[in-house]
């Protein structure tokens, strides 16, 4: 999209000048002489960025009045101030009310040309994190009744009220990346940015650059993820990636709450809270030597963990009607009838998790299978490489009978106790026995019960 720029005074040397020089630098221009011009401008349409003088034809601060109106219509607009009566009070003053820059004239073009690409750059910046943002918040829901889920839920309630660092820890696919959006949205910063970085997915020599940005040798900047998280989050996935010497800068980071950008000479200063999250044992990291126990120390200040899906049987049923429901309005069709207690999908390992789940009923949404059945078929078609029915099936093959039968109620037994979350009362309802029975069976079969 071409960046639009206001150009506002009154003198037409000046305008034509301007406008000239914006044109060619590849920008495209709207012109206003006097004061009311430039209100109607602007209340006519909005521009990307605007450059005011400041006295018109109405009075020596017609400028800072016409930036004042443009910060209250969309505070996010850069504003450049000239002036060729400046003094230090008007440049503080113009700089107060959120000019972008202030510049005297006669004014250097290729400084003022510089100020302006400084200022697209501003805006680019702020629409990414507003985009960062709608992408953000219209992102699936934490679902489950697990105890696992329904825990980490009022952790969730509890650690966005602070600006403590948190470490999510937990497999692939399980949803890390989804609690610490709900951390931010849920914490004061929830109107600033939310910036993902991961770790397993950046060159190794990009590192510095997608973290601290540059200052590049024509005077533009590349921000990095801190600074573009600057009052609100970031959150480092796989944090467990990043090389050692890398690692020792983040710590720095951390305790200076400042960096230098790539070929830069100035601190920033950054205001960030910083979520991580990790696949791997860190401590064991540690011990082998691929993380810093500083750093470690640093991050895990508050520590989630969330297990993975064959060990929350309980939240399938409920992640199934989920998906299954929002799925089927993004795809525009029927909602999917899923049998929620198919054996397959219950007796699943589940390697990829919550990701997983969704992937198979995305791909049934994709295939729009005619009935139940149909769907059965794409269930046992997508899992049948990984089904514990057909494992116990080859073991049952090598043993007499009474074992077979033992390890299959075993099995069973088990699934339905993590299915009904622990509950004796729903378990033995569902397998048709009494709760004194399946007591005694649990007991006998060596299984352990769970509240």
């Amino acid at each position: 999209m071409l960046i639009e720029i206001l150009i506002v005074d009154d003198n037409a040397d000046i305008r034509n000048i301007l406008n000239d020089m914006i044109i060619d630098a590849g920008y495209k221009t709207r012109l206003a002489a006097n004061y009311n011009q430039a209100l109607s401008e602007i209340d006519k349409k909005m521009p990307d960025v605007a450059i005011l003088d400041v006295k018109l034809d109405k009075g020596d601060n017609d400028g800072i009045k016409l930036l004042t109106h443009i910060k209250s219509k969309n505070k996010d607009v850069p504003v450049i101030i000239i002036s060729g009566h400046a003094n230090v009070e008007m440049a503080v003053s113009s700089l107060k009310h959120g000019a972008f820059e202030f510049i005297e004239k006669p004014f250097d073009q290729a400084r003022l040309l510089n100020f302006i690409k400084r200022a697209v750059e501003n805006l680019s910046l702020k629409k990414q994190n507003k985009d960062y943002e709608s992408k953000l918040f219209s992102s699936y829901e934490l679902i489950g009744e697990s105890k696992n889920i329904l825990n980490i839920k009022d952790q969730i309630n509890k650690i966005s009220l602070t600006e403590s660092r948190v470490l999510i820890n937990g497999p692939s696919g399980s949803g890390k990346e989804l609690i610490a959006r709900k951390i931010h949205k849920n914490s004061k910063r929830k109107n600033k940015p939310f910036v993902i970085i991961n770790g397993a997915l950046l060159d190794s020599d990009k590192y510095e650059l997608e973290l601290f940005g540059e200052e590049k040798i024509n005077g533009s900047i590349s921000y990095g993820a801190l600074e573009k998280s600057n009052k609100g989050t970031l959150l480092i996935d796989q944090v467990s990636e990043i090389p050692l010497n890398i690692q020792s800068k983040i710590l720095r980071v951390l305790t200076d709450q400042k960096f230098k950008r790539l070929n830069g000479n100035n601190d920033i200063n950054v205001d960030v809270r910083l979520i991580c999250s990790s696949s791997k044992d860190l401590k064991n990291e540690i011990e082998i030597g691929n993380f810093r126990e500083d750093l470690y120390h640093r991050l895990n200040v508050f520590e989630i963990n969330i297990k993975p899906l064959n060990e929350r049987l309980a939240d399938i049923p409920l992640l199934i009607k989920y998906f299954s429901k929002k799925i089927s309005d993004n795809y525009n069709i029927k909602e999917l009838d899923i049998d929620e207690n198919d054996s397959y999908i219950l007796n699943h390992n589940w390697h990829g998790n919550v990701r997983e789940l969704r992937n198979l009923i995305e791909r049934i949404a994709i295939l729009q299978p005619e009935n139940k059945e149909k769907v059965s078929n794409i269930v046992k078609e997508s899992l049948k490489s990984d089904n514990i029915n057909e494992r116990i099936t080859e073991t049952s093959l090598s043993v007499p009978l009474k074992e077979a039968r033992e390890k299959f109620e075993k099995e069973y037994l088990t699934i339905q106790l993590k299915k009904f979350n622990g509950n004796i009362s729903k378990t033995a309802s569902f397998v048709g026995m009494e709760r004194s029975a399946l007591h005694r069976k649990l007991k006998g079969l060596g299984i352990k019960e769970f509240n």
